[in-house]
């Protein structure tokens, strides 16, 4: 879930699940259609490979205060001279004013780029972060990017069994954001195994079951139907709240619950009451923070019994936050270990008859990682962020066979991140898998 806080032009290109842009072979109307983000980022590449930089160049494609900020055309060329010369490994992803993508950089390292537009066309923000090539240099980014950290790479065996290839605090639970719809799908598929709804289930928009956005969801007319595969799309791939909201209304919190469980949550007490992501807004935006206090100072029972009374609370009296509030009790919460243990039962569910539209919902948007489909030919992906929270989690299968996943979870309950964080969480996460798998 996101609240009202700024989301990064970066969240906004990968997390959305913005395709790639890329021309059709051959000549120059093939490259116009690239939008003028990818041809920025484009340019940058190419004269990384033919530095120095002049002046003019420079400015035609630098906002001036950028430029400045590198210390003029000069300094821009000794900063591109330390990382490349660069060669992007596929076409950028590209929003309305931001590209991303990756590159292969000097000495054959991988780095994810990112720039960004001002409104006169030049690049108004830039920032590179380059793939750790070791475990131990995973390990110091890691202990550098957060006060809370919980990382791990495990292998899925033949038996289903996660084996850990490499681990920081991987037992250790913390709060997921977004990732928590993992479980709600997971209680899904249970349920069209049990016969109680199909994935073709229609599923009417209900206006007291809206959510906050991430997604667009909550924008839809009431009485609207949609199909629960549909739900589980935009659920997954879009990280939309409303259609989580709606999902864990129709299975039933208790199914919810109970997923959790055969999903492999060593710390499903933590996640009980299940709640709804409209129910942490209004506990953490709607009066706070007596609600929350009320809430936290009541025995589990008595917290569901509230939960009624939260439902009915206007989002409009819902107000953004910026810092963190409670992150280490309301929210949901597992450990990089769990996580493994959910995306081996829902690889298993997604393998059973009539099962196909998990793994389409999971496939869906890759979060940005970039890696070769050749290679890996299925990618899943499922990321949670709010103030003070970010994670992101992975399952990857092989050309070869062999199934990985990679979770990697920040908290600061003192201060939220920076994009520097979100940039951080993507080039650790592909050090993870490739590593795993050298």
């Amino acid at each position: 879930m996101r609240t009202g806080t700024r989301i990064t032009a970066l969240a906004a290109v990968l997390l959305s699940g913005a395709a790639a842009c890329g021309g059709t072979s051959g000549g120059r109307d093939a490259a116009d259609k690239t939008p003028e983000p990818g041809r920025q980022l484009a340019w940058l590449a190419s004269v990384s490979r033919h530095l120095p930089i002049s002046d003019a160049d420079a400015k035609a494609h630098i906002a001036s205060s950028t430029l400045t900020g590198f210390g003029g055309a000069a300094g821009l060329s000794k900063a591109l001279a330390r990382i490349g010369p660069l060669t992007a490994q596929s076409p950028a992803k590209t929003g309305r004013t931001v590209a991303a993508g990756w590159f292969t950089g000097a000495k054959g390292s991988a780095m994810f780029g990112m720039s960004a537009m001002d409104a006169s066309g030049r690049i108004a923000e830039l920032t590179f972060d380059k793939q750790p090539a070791s475990w131990n240099e995973l390990d110091g980014r890691l202990r550098r990017l957060a006060p809370e950290v919980s990382f791990a790479t495990a292998e899925i065996g033949r038996g289903g069994r996660c084996r850990i290839v490499h681990g920081v605090n991987e037992t250790t639970p913390r709060p997921l954001g977004s990732a928590f719809k993992l479980y709600v799908l997971g209680a899904l598929s249970d349920a069209v195994a049990a016969r109680q709804v199909t994935w073709d289930t229609p599923l009417a928009i209900n206006d007291a079951w809206k959510s906050l956005p991430s997604g667009t969801f909550q924008n839809r007319a009431a009485g609207t139907k949609l199909t629960l595969a549909q739900y589980a799309d935009a659920m997954i791939s879009g990280s939309d709240n409303t259609a989580a909201d709606h999902l864990i209304h129709r299975l039933g919190r208790d199914a919810v619950e109970r997923a959790v469980t055969r999903l492999g949550n060593e710390h499903r007490k933590a996640d009980s009451p299940f709640l709804t992501t409209r129910e942490v807004f209004t506990l953490k935006g709607a009066g706070y923070p007596a609600a929350a206090h009320r809430y936290l100072s009541s025995s589990a029972g008595k917290r569901a019994a509230m939960l009624p009374a939260l439902d009915v609370v206007p989002l409009s009296a819902v107000t953004a936050w910026r810092k963190p509030r409670d992150i280490d009790t309301i929210e949901w919460f597992a450990s990089p270990a769990d996580i493994c243990s959910a995306f081996q039962g829902l690889s298993d569910r997604a393998a059973a008859p009539g099962q196909a539209d998990l793994g389409h919902a999971l496939s869906l948007n890759d979060g940005g990682i970039g890696l070769d489909r050749k290679a890996y030919p299925t990618v899943w992906f499922k990321s949670g962020s709010e103030p003070g929270v970010l994670t992101a989690n992975y399952l990857v299968r092989t050309s070869g066979g062999r199934t990985f996943v990679t979770s990697l979870m920040l908290a600061n309950p003192k201060s939220g991140f920076p994009y520097s964080a979100e940039l951080a969480l993507l080039t650790l996460s592909r050090a993870g898998i490739q590593l795993a798998g050298a």
